[in-house]
């Protein structure tokens, strides 16, 4: 008899889990083809096999970090998704958004918060805010920015490790980041690899511009994008 209840029970919590939902309500902002919607240094980004392409060599690399920005808006609540992936050792990339360019500084360069990609997989995952306030959640935490104070870690999405070996190394993620208000949720092949719940009003940024970022390194690396596509929400 135990053994029944045992098993309805967890017939009941199989049923009880919710499925994934179908995908609606998103647009396609890169249309596989051409870069038409985005601007970028032409001698380091194109479009190869369905992706944006961005790539360096040891002999050739941008003098600052430079971005394949997408022209199309700038965001405030939205979901974005698309499908990275990394090739080099030591590469290191990220998807800006909510975020500005920066022409004092040169073209193509951005500020703002960082969907952070390396080939080590020590960063990929966490919340970085490109030229302003650093790293605002590492992997598997949930962090808060008091008004004019300094982050703090209030939870987590799980071990870092863990969520670690979720992510594929050389091959095609998922990343899904969602901005609502404060709060920006950066996921990886479905698992929440960090949030952050921002009131610095004095820095933080509701809206913004979103791009593809290419890393000054000393060694060749390349970072690919594909199937991108965003649905945006009515701000707050």
């Amino acid at each position: 008899m135990r053994l029944v209840v045992i098993a309805m029970f967890a017939g009941m919590v199989a049923q009880a889990q919710p499925k994934p939902l179908p995908e609606s309500g998103f647009r396609r902002i890169f249309d596989g083809k051409t870069l038409d919607g985005w601007d970028c240094d032409p001698g380091f980004w194109k479009v190869a096999n369905g992706a944006i392409t961005g790539e360096t060599t040891k002999a050739h690399q941008p003098p600052q970090n430079t971005f394949c920005i997408w022209k199309g808006g700038s965001p405030g609540d939205f979901e974005l998704r698309l499908q990275y992936k990394l090739t080099g050792a030591h590469g290191n990339s990220g998807v800006q958004y909510r975020s500005v360019e920066m022409p004092e500084v040169a073209k193509w360069v951005m500020k703002g918060y960082q969907a952070d990609i390396d080939g080590q997989q020590d960063y990929t995952g966490q919340v970085y805010e490109e030229r302003n306030r650093g790293f605002l959640a590492l992997r598997g935490q949930i962090s808060y920015v008091p008004e004019g104070g300094t982050v703090g870690s209030i939870g987590t999405t799980g071990d870092a490790a863990q969520l670690k070996s979720f992510i594929k190394d050389t091959d095609w993620n998922d990343l899904t980041i969602i901005a609502r208000g404060n709060t920006l949720i950066q996921m990886i092949n479905g698992h929440v690899m960090s949030v952050v719940i921002d009131d610095d009003q004095a820095n933080r940024r509701m809206d913004g511009e979103i791009g593809i970022q290419l890393h000054k390194l000393d060694e060749g690396m390349k970072i690919e994008a594909r199937n991108i596509r965003i649905k945006v929400f009515a701000n707050h």
